[in-house]
């Protein structure tokens, strides 16, 4: 009896076509062509929902935005910090070296071409001047970029008082440094007056003590640009000097000429100069200490002698003594010779009633 010969499937691995474009009732269904469109539809509706949700999270500040420094213009707002202190700054520094940038800055978009970057700064000076000072230092990549947040103020004043309010939180400002962003926004033409420079500026701030920023107005417009440390001035030393300069206006024009031909040398040189403007005698007001010594000072001659005392004659003041010097000159000599002292003695020659 002749054996019958046993037939199998062909394995679609042999052949060219994939299983599923096997005819027959082996092929693979095929999708309807509306399927097809309604998949492509929705896929592409899901990708236009998030573009739109991206690009709303970085118009309304949602998004941080890694910048490189040289875009972000520090300048774009007269700054209400006048110093930096070293050891808050190597502070910083040293976060940022080991735990990177923890708090992003703001930012406007100024544009492409914007001559000086193309974003403004609003708040993070410090943070910018930080990680540029490393990135010198070190020359790594990780520092030549600063995290920001994209703000849009609606108008100049708007900027300004994020800068304020920021600084107000986080850092403790003088009452110059207040002052002086006061002045520095109405001559920028941000507002129209003092007055509602400093309402809408510090608004979240009690009226005592928007009331003592507005006493350090006067010393601002008197002699900003004159003082080289100005943020040292104290409270309640601000306060007498305002009033000071209401009451003379010839005051302001005296320290000016005082302070600019012999720039003091520290904070307590300076302080003592206008401790003297308002002390009588030239006796430093209490809690304003001179520095306890200083050099020579030499004034013109108030009676020239044929025969100069070598030895000085003192004084009735027991730290100062006085003596004519060869060349006929009145010298000052002691401990008691300070910044305050000459001071005295310039206002009281300039008086003119010797």
């Amino acid at each position: 009896m002749a054996k019958r010969k046993r037939l199998t499937p062909p394995n679609p691995v042999w052949r060219d076509e994939p299983a599923g474009a096997l005819p027959g009732p082996f092929a693979a269904p095929r999708n309807a062509p509306i399927a097809d469109v309604a998949r492509d539809a929705a896929g592409s509706a899901a990708f236009d929902e998030l573009a739109e949700t991206l690009a709303r999270a970085r118009a309304e500040g949602r998004m941080l935005l890694p910048l490189a420094l040289d875009l972000v213009q520090l300048d774009y707002l007269v700054r209400d910090r006048l110093v930096v202190n070293d050891e808050d700054m190597a502070a910083l520094k040293d976060s940022l070296r080991a735990r990177g940038q923890q708090t992003p800055i703001e930012v406007a978009d100024l544009g492409e071409g914007h001559p000086g970057g193309r974003y403004g700064l609003i708040s993070g000076w410090r943070r910018c001047q930080a990680l540029r000072q490393l990135h010198a230092e070190t020359g790594e990549a990780r520092f030549a970029t600063v995290l920001a947040l994209l703000r849009r103020p609606e108008q100049s004043s708007d900027a300004y008082q994020a800068m304020v309010e920021e600084n107000e939180i986080r850092v403790g400002l003088s009452y110059y440094e207040r002052a002086r962003i006061v002045v520095k926004s109405v001559d920028q033409g941000v507002f129209g007056s003092e007055k509602q420079a400093l309402q809408q500026l510090f608004q979240s701030a009690s009226r005592p003590k928007r009331s003592k920023i507005g006493s350090f107005l006067g010393i601002v417009r008197a002699l900003d640009g004159s003082l080289r440390y100005p943020e040292a001035i104290a409270e309640r030393a601000g306060l007498a000097l305002s009033h000071a300069l209401e009451a003379d206006p010839g005051l302001a024009a005296r320290l000016r000429r005082v302070l600019e031909s012999d720039p003091a040398p520290d904070v307590a040189a300076e302080q003592a100069v206008l401790s003297a403007a308002l002390a009588p005698r030239g006796k430093p007001e209490a809690g304003i200490v001179a520095p306890a010594s200083a050099p020579v000072v030499a004034t013109p001659a108030v009676s020239a002698s044929p025969d100069p005392a070598p030895d000085p004659a003192p004084l009735s003041h027991p730290d100062v003594q006085v003596g004519d010097g060869p060349d006929g000159s009145l010298m000052l000599r002691g401990s008691g010779v300070t910044p305050a002292l000459r001071a005295a003695l310039e206002r009281w020659l300039a008086r003119g009633d010797w």
